[in-house]
């Protein structure tokens, strides 16, 4: 953190222990200040709700700069497991030999991982020693979480989908995998030693069931909060163990969670307020091979896929699926969607292609 005019370090504080990237899906990269507390709390409540062993082996194919891949490096050493340390990829005929030679037990993805693992015939794979997969880093699809449930319920295995963010250190939700298959979509309960409510606009908790707020989290992983410049990395706990994801959600009557977007993920379609992760969720259920994004602005809502000759029908589908008018749709063809290294959209690069018709 030093510049080229500086002569000495910035002070940090006592309780700092790790500096975490962060972009979401705006692509604008933030620094989390984590402490030691945050790392050790959120730790053990991951070996808690997964039952993490000693005999358990996990395997490295997610960047350990990235919260989720180092939650998994955490969490196995501490509870005497151990780790496969790979550079191979999905991709490598290679990586799937070293998940059999070395008994993998544990595979961990985002939901891209997901949609690649389908494509690859993953459940043709001969794996006898796996027993868990392992979801976080965004929503799974209905219909990719609903096979992986079946499979891993036919198989003898456990499916648990996750939910966090750096700013919770790693993990804040987690899905029991006895109810994944009747909770297809949800991303479940608070963690151990966490809890979740639901807020309205004026900051009043929901208390009544299938109500859509905005979903806050406290717990003690909720880390100190952000740094954008040397001397914020003085700074103490700003956050107080209350955290406000800026996801919306809604509770239903058993306490189960659900995403259904992101506060910011909203536009206004000719007066009618309309969700573009639902809009993006409806035509990946419809176009399960397509690479696709929704993004826009209000009264124009983009379709951005690396298959031209389906989007006219992408955007006839959406207008008759969603009621929309189909001259506020506008579709462009891209090389690729943008990701980050956690396979999440970066919507912010797509605003470009809008930006120009102002």
């Amino acid at each position: 953190m030093l510049s080229m005019g500086e002569n000495e370090p910035f002070p940090l504080h006592d309780d700092l222990a790790l500096l975490m990237t962060t972009s979401g899906s705006t692509g604008s990269p933030k620094l989390v200040r984590q402490s030691y507390e945050n790392l050790a709390a959120n730790t053990a409540s991951i070996i808690d709700y997964l039952q993490i062993l000693a005999e358990d082996r996990a395997i490295t194919n997610l960047p350990m700069h990235y919260v989720y891949g180092l939650s998994i490096i955490n969490t196995y050493l501490s509870a005497g497991a151990s780790l496969v340390v790979t550079d191979k990829t999905l991709f490598d005929r290679g990586f799937w030999q070293l998940m059999r030679e070395q008994q993998v037990t544990s595979l961990s993805g985002v939901p891209y991982t997901y949609e690649m693992l389908r494509r690859l015939r993953f459940f043709r794979q001969d794996l006898p020693a796996l027993r868990v997969l392992t979801q976080a880093g965004g929503k799974l699809s209905p219909k990719l979480h609903a096979q992986f449930a079946d499979w891993a319920e036919e198989t003898g295995r456990q499916f648990v989908v996750m939910y966090g963010a750096a700013e919770a250190t790693a993990r804040m939700g987690w899905l029991p995998p006895e109810e994944s298959r009747q909770h297809v979509g949800a991303m479940g309960v608070a963690i151990p030693g966490g809890r979740f409510e639901l807020v309205d606009a004026s900051g009043s908790v929901i208390e009544t069931s299938d109500v859509v707020g905005e979903l806050v989290y406290y717990g003690p992983n909720v880390t100190l909060g952000y740094a954008e410049n040397g001397a914020d990395l003085a700074k103490g706990d700003e956050r107080h163990g209350r955290y406000e994801t800026g996801d919306m959600a809604v509770r239903d009557a058993e306490g189960f969670y659900t995403i259904v977007g992101r506060r910011k993920r909203f536009l206004k379609m000719f007066g009618k307020r309309t969700n573009l992760e639902e809009a993006e969720e409806l035509l990946k259920q419809r176009f399960d091979e397509a690479e696709l994004a929704c993004a826009g602005r209000d009264d124009e809502l983009w379709i951005f896929s690396t298959d031209e000759a389906a989007l006219p029908e992408m955007k006839s589908y959406l207008a008759q699926t969603t009621g929309l008018h189909p001259t506020g749709i506008r579709t462009q063809c891209v090389e690729a969607i943008p990701r980050n290294a956690s396979g999440k959209v970066r919507y912010q690069e797509l605003e470009h292609f809008y930006q120009k018709t102002e």
